[in-house]
């Protein structure tokens, strides 16, 4: 096991591998993030943001981003995501369908009831400007579970071979009094000593260090044999102040985009970078030239220009008299300022394109649009972020439904799980907006092939036999969310069949019977006529 010195020296050798992230991030957060502008300068509570700053595009496109993602990703008032097995038999069966409602419906009333969702926001706002974002959920006595989005600046991560983060070092200070609450008598000489001094501002350097435990002990159920090793270590004395540990990675960090030689993410902050720089001066020059249109610098005749001219508004040059025509007061022309704006939204919509801005907006007023013309307008967007949602998924959601799933079982809040789901495979679909654009295709896909083949059936009715319709109708109603428990068990739909068959049978034949009795009937009084006219 690591310890409290390999730990801060695997903290000061991660540090120093992402050095030139740092002075990038700074940069970004500057322009996009300012009270989150503390990577390679100091935090000071309360300070004001940066003067020289002209222009809010960046900002208010990120935040639009966030906003968008938790409001048609995760939005609480609505449903998100279904659970379900990887196996379709399993599924089927109605009991499983029905525990994982139930184990759904927890999920959702137990991160509603927590700080989920105004963490998850903050993580949005990271991920955008920043590239990666790092959430962190802990079990929690009141709220069975609680949220933080830890801030970039403390968190160093590591990968695996697989690519998944499965490390992380966090450097955090508290003060004498919270260094206390959290390891009690344990949090080390330096702040037993201020709290005798009554020192409660002073601050304390800590490590928190998560990875795999691979010198475990499996057959123990302790929380330092757990699968994650959890240390807690004070930095002014190098010395362990707690140890723990986890059965599932209690860190999720989630990347915008990323490629494979590297840890850290890119974000649409640094895809429109230069873009938002370029807007910030060009704001600055509109503005200087908005205020000489608006408070022009005045020419006055004093026999010639006297110099240096000022160009500033509200200013007056002199200028030396040589003829009458100069004796008139006169103003000195400016630039453009029309072009200056019109460029400056050029470059407004290049930003908010790269932060989705157009997409979140055309969510909010569809009213004017029919359901088939948002969809397809939604699925031209897909093309483009499908494949950050895709690892938003992965890297984010998937792990807090599945370590939330698990703290709820072994916490007993959940009812016992029916045997046909023991070791079977459980998977997140995800069923918000924008999951159902993505699936838009799929389930156009699946209309447009059983409306062309109703058609073909009118002239070739075996032709609906290529395919299961009852799978065809499960599988919509997967796509669209429809809850488990309306639909039937297919031990009990094909009872219904069976009896409407037999139903149809007992019709048909009772018909055949009705119908053969009017037909004799009919014949005997024929029969009767006929002789009657015979005598």
């Amino acid at each position: 096991m690591r310890t409290a010195k390999e730990i801060i020296q695997r903290h000061d050798s991660l540090k120093s591998d992402r050095a030139n992230w740092e002075s990038y991030w700074q940069n970004l957060s500057y322009y996009i993030m300012p009270h989150k502008a503390y990577f390679t300068k100091d935090r000071v509570s309360g300070e004001e943001l940066p003067k020289d700053l002209y222009d809010s595009s960046a900002v208010y496109a990120n935040q639009v981003f966030a906003a968008g993602l938790h409001g048609y990703m995760t939005n609480p008032s609505s449903k998100w995501f279904t659970l379900r097995t990887q196996d379709n038999d399993i599924m089927e069966k109605k009991e499983v369908a029905v525990w994982l409602k139930k184990a759904e419906d927890k999920i959702y009333s137990v991160l509603n009831s927590s700080n989920f969702n105004q963490q998850i926001h903050e993580a949005y706002l990271d991920l955008g400007c920043l590239g990666t974002a790092v959430f962190y959920e802990e079990e929690d006595e009141r709220d069975i579970v609680r949220f933080y989005a830890r801030q970039l600046s403390e968190c160093y991560i590591a990968e695996d071979a697989r690519e998944r983060v499965n490390e992380v070092v966090r450097v955090f200070e508290l003060t004498a009094l919270q260094a206390r609450g959290k390891f009690g008598d344990k949090a080390g000489k330096s702040v037993l000593k201020a709290l005798e001094k009554r020192d409660y501002t002073s601050k304390f350097t800590y490590y928190h260090a998560v990875f795999p435990r691979h010198d475990r002990n499996v057959s123990k159920k302790d929380a330092k044999n757990k699968k994650f090793a959890s240390i807690w270590v004070a930095k002014n004395e190098q010395k362990k102040v707690k140890e723990g540990g986890y059965d599932e990675f209690p860190y999720m960090a989630v990347r915008f985009s990323k490629t494979s030689d590297e840890v850290y993410g890119f974000s649409s902050g640094m895809v429109s970078f230069a873009d938002i720089k370029m807007l910030n001066r060009m704001s600055k020059t509109t503005i200087k030239a908005g205020e000489k249109a608006v408070s022009p610098t005045i020419i006055l005749p004093h026999d010639g220009y006297v110099l240096p001219l000022d160009l500033r508004a509200d200013k007056i040059n002199y200028k030396r008299k040589r003829t009458s025509a100069d004796e008139k007061i006169e103003t000195i022309p400016v630039g453009n300022v029309g072009l200056g704006l019109e460029m400056e939204n050029q470059r407004r919509e290049t930003i908010q394109k790269s932060f989705f801005v157009d997409l979140f907006l055309m969510l909010t007023s569809q009213k004017n649009m029919t359901a088939t013309e948002v969809n397809e307008r939604v699925q031209e967007k897909m093309l483009v972020i499908g494949p950050i949602l895709g690892r938003l998924m992965s890297e984010l959601l998937d792990p807090i439904i599945f370590r939330t799933l698990l703290i709820l079982i072994k916490g007993n809040h959940l009812p016992p799980a029916p045997a046909a789901i023991q070791g079977a495979m459980t998977e997140v679909e995800y069923v918000s907006p924008l999951a159902k654009a993505q699936k838009f295709s799929e389930l156009n896909a699946i209309n447009n092939t059983i409306g062309s083949v109703t058609q073909l059936a009118e002239g070739v009715p075996d032709i609906v036999d290529n395919y299961d319709m009852d799978e065809v109708a499960i599988e919509i109603g997967m796509i669209n969310g429809i809850n488990p428990e309306l639909r039937r068990d297919p031990k009990e739909r094909d009872k219904i069949r069976k009896d409407r068959a037999e139903a149809q049978q007992a019709a048909a034949q009772m018909e055949m019977i009705q119908q053969g009795a009017t037909a004799a009937k009919t014949g005997a009084e024929a029969d009767a006529k006929n002789r009657e006219g015979g005598v």
